[in-house]
């Protein structure tokens, strides 16, 4: 299935306390539950202003179908085409 980068610009997302972390964690899981197996929340990184999600979906509307469904912003949605790491260089 192919991976996803979901770039979510949430202004203080750094600021945001483990409460509030998880209950965007259960609203989305909620949403995911209700959307079948097409579609998969990895992890994400939570920055200053911004989350970064990486999903696996067989296509990209269904990435924008559960922000859209959970009331997450997707302001920009990128299909991963390759992982590099350092072992890469080897």
């Amino acid at each position: 299935m192919p991976k996803f980068v979901i770039e979510r610009d949430i202004p203080g997302a750094g600021k945001l306390t483990p409460s509030d972390l998880k209950a965007i964690s259960q609203k989305s899981c909620g949403v995911l539950s209700s959307m079948g197996t097409d579609i998969q929340w990895i992890h994400s990184y939570v920055t200053g202003d911004r989350i970064y999600c990486v999903y696996q979906a067989t296509d990209e509307d269904l990435v924008r179908r559960h922000a859209e469904l959970g009331g997450f912003p997707a302001n920009r949605v990128d299909r991963v085409y390759s992982v590099i790491d350092p072992a890469t260089a080897e």
